[in-house]
């Protein structure tokens, strides 16, 4: 089923999720394929529960290429449940993002180069894997909402930031 995406202003967006504490439940199945259902439907790069109103740890993303990344690398389709992150070095790299929680806008970011994340898949499986350029920014994204962080919280130069017509005209950059 599709599910509404909570916006900007939403405080159930800025809350700290709970961790997931049963796997392979009905409802945790349920959740998963409307998350799916609804990144499907708005071409999304990933996912997380908050952005539909579910309190828990739950990110989606990946799944092949997208029509609005056409040049961004094939990120693996991956569930990630009560996901850590670590830093696989000090390198950053800033790229515009845009979120499905914040439509219309864009902002220039900075995240981690390399990383790598360790969580459980939808059957409870530990899943370890390293990412790096678009697949960590994807990652990282995701697991910020988490944390009740939205992207246009790290822009650090507020002229990168804004409505993508007003930015790019005709020509706007893919963005999560």
């Amino acid at each position: 089923m599709i599910r509404s995406v909570l916006r900007m202003g939403d405080p159930r967006l800025l809350r700290v999720a709970q961790p997931v504490t049963a796997f392979g439940t009905p409802e945790l199945d349920a959740l998963l394929a409307d998350m799916r259902d609804t990144m499907a439907h708005l071409e999304g790069a990933g996912l997380a529960a908050p952005q539909i109103g579910v309190d828990l740890r739950v990110v989606i993303f990946g799944g092949g290429t997208s029509p609005r990344y056409p040049d961004a690398a094939e990120v693996p389709d991956t569930v990630l449940i009560n996901p850590e992150l670590l830093a696989l070095g000090d390198e950053e790299e800033d790229g515009w993002e845009g979120c499905l929680s914040v439509p219309g806008l864009r902002g220039w970011v900075p995240r981690w180069k390399r990383l790598r994340y360790v969580g459980y898949d939808e059957h409870g499986k530990r899943l370890t894997r390293d990412a790096e350029d678009f697949h960590a920014r994807v990652v990282q994204h995701e697991c910020d909402h988490l944390d009740g962080i939205l992207y246009p919280m790290r822009v650090q130069d507020m002229t990168r930031f804004g409505f993508v017509e007003e930015l790019f005209g005709d020509n706007p950059p893919p963005a999560e």
